[in-house]
């Protein structure tokens, strides 16, 4: 038929339209991500307000930067950023690196006066009063950590299939996108049967090169997708695992030291008090990490809704490929096709009052001038695809290996030109299939889906749990302190109790003696 010389214009322009894609498809899901309800109020309020709220959150001193405020906003892609959120845990790092100084300060402070002799009027009764508050204390504050340790637990298993959660919708998206670049590539692949039916076809030699880029860049999103998972997933349960295993290491430590505490087991009381002191470092550490993370998901998750509201103002705006070039492409194909269906529906009008009475129009899914949006739902139910024009033309159509045997007069298209239109059309039926894909794809709404959902779903849920653990680990270490202190005081105190005991002892038997020695 004639109108398929006018599609060869078209195929440039789906060329370019699919190299595009997959050039934008490769940034956008690249893209990795908790909003109080006052900070929701005030964005929705004004949009200024709203770079102000986030600007404002994510000023922090950074280590890296003279210590100087970092004031570059949410950027993931700024080491600054990076290192001046890491540094929010600070004070966890700090009591970390204290802690083991102040135990080295104690050990050798606790030799240095052990060799000076001392002498003490308290009473025996003053001694043990004294020593039942610090034993009391000791055991309030074991079975205080005992119960923070559950918390931190709690909080951790929580944070990790918040985490998770997020994880698998992030696969999800990138999955999404890889498979329609696939379905993209199989479209642009079958155009290339058009090749063998104009074999002078302008750029058919790029379709060759841009279903090989397409499938190419597919592979890479699913591989990049696979791989940052596989990262992701490693850190998460890594964290997990450390945390649970040192606090339950760190519980099963306190509750030896309950039973071996009766029995005088003096040298394993020693080394669990310093295993203890050890642990209670690292769980500054993880206090300080838990914060970050809890600090950077709340900067996520005001980034989202932030994005959600006003994309062009938004820190993600920058990182997110979403750009006018792209729609104006997608409009441009909506274009073609749409006056490509209207010159078929035209020529169908010709041929109905002729050689093919009661053949179907073909449904023009694109909206008029001057947006051309693709609008399937809105076709006529008398009306078919352009995809089953074939169908429709069968009847008209010689389909007999020898076209001589097509004397009748209802044959008006040979086997020939029948097979041409059944690739034609087809192949144009497959790019209307994965338009809306291509659409999801380079407006990125298979992101801004993602975004929406981890809002609603995960946000709340992923702050909460990080606040619960940071939280946890921060009265864990603070009541694993305690304790640790608790039981040296009561230990020293003992020991000065007995040293003072042999004194008085060793003074009586003395005074006994000379009394012997008098009486002859």
């Amino acid at each position: 038929m004639a109108f398929m010389m006018g599609w060869r214009r078209r195929d440039e322009i789906l060329v370019v339209l699919c190299f595009l894609i997959a050039v934008s498809c490769a940034s956008c899901i690249e893209v990795v991500p908790y909003t109080t309800g006052s900070n929701r109020n005030l964005i929705e309020s004004n949009s200024d307000s709203s770079s102000t709220v986030l600007s404002v959150r994510t000023e922090r001193i950074d280590p890296f930067d003279h210590f100087k405020e970092y004031k570059g906003g949410y950027n993931i892609t700024n080491s600054h950023y990076w290192t001046s959120t890491i540094f929010t845990g600070k004070y966890g790092y700090i009591l970390a690196a204290l802690w083991p100084i102040g135990g080295i300060t104690l050990a050798i402070s606790s030799i240095f006066f052990a060799k000076k002799k001392r002498t003490d009027t308290r009473t025996e009764s003053h001694f043990k009063k004294a020593q039942f508050w610090f034993i009391f204390m000791g055991i309030l504050f074991l079975l205080l950590t005992i119960i923070a340790s559950a918390v931190a637990i709690t909080g951790s298993l929580r944070f990790h299939s918040s985490a998770q959660s997020i994880k698998r919708i992030i696969s999800r998206t990138a999955l999404e996108a890889s498979g329609t670049l696939y379905n993209v590539t199989k479209a642009v692949e079958s155009m290339q049967n058009l090749t063998s039916i104009y074999d002078g076809l302008a750029n058919s030699s790029n379709l060759n090169s841009t279903a090989q880029s397409l499938s190419e860049e597919a592979t890479n999103i699913q591989m990049k997708a696979e791989d940052s998972m596989r990262l992701v997933n490693r850190g998460i349960n890594i964290l997990e695992l450390v945390t649970i295993v040192f606090v339950l290491m760190n519980l099963l430590a306190v509750l030896i030291f309950l039973v071996a505490r009766p029995l005088k087991l003096k040298m394993v009381l020693s080394m669990i008090i310093f295993v203890c002191w050890i642990f209670t470092s690292l769980f500054w550490i993880y206090f300080g990490l838990y914060f970050f993370l809890a600090e950077f998901s709340g900067d996520t998750c005001l980034a989202l809704d932030e994005y959600q509201l006003n994309p062009q103002n938004s820190s993600l705006g920058t990182i997110l490929p979403c750009s006018d070039s792209a729609n104006t492409m997608l409009e441009d194909v909506g274009t073609g096709i749409h006056n490509l269906i209207d010159q078929v529906n035209a020529e169908i009008s010709a041929v109905r009052s002729t050689d093919m009475p009661g053949l179907e129009y073909v449904c023009n899914p694109f909206s008029g001038p001057p947006e051309y949006l693709y609008q399937p739902d809105n076709c006529s139910s008398s009306t078919i695809k352009i995809g089953d024009i074939p169908q429709a033309l069968r009847r008209y159509a010689c389909l007999e290996i020898d076209e001589m045997d097509c004397t009748q007069a209802k044959y008006v298209i040979s086997a020939s030109e029948y097979g041409k239109i059944q690739v034609y059309t087809t192949s144009i039926q497959n790019i209307l299939d994965v338009f809306p894909g291509m659409e999801r794809l380079v407006n990125c709404q298979v992101v801004k889906d993602a975004f929406s959902e981890i809002l609603l779903n995960e946000c709340e849920p992923l702050n909460k749990n990080a606040h619960m653990t940071w939280a946890g680990m921060a009265v864990l270490s603070t009541f694993l302190m305690l304790f640790i202190i608790a039981w040296i005081l009561e230990s020293l105190h003992e020991r000065r109790f007995h040293a003072l005991d042999g004194l008085v002892k060793l003074q009586l038997s003395s005074s006994n003696i000379s009394e012997d020695k008098v009486e002859p």
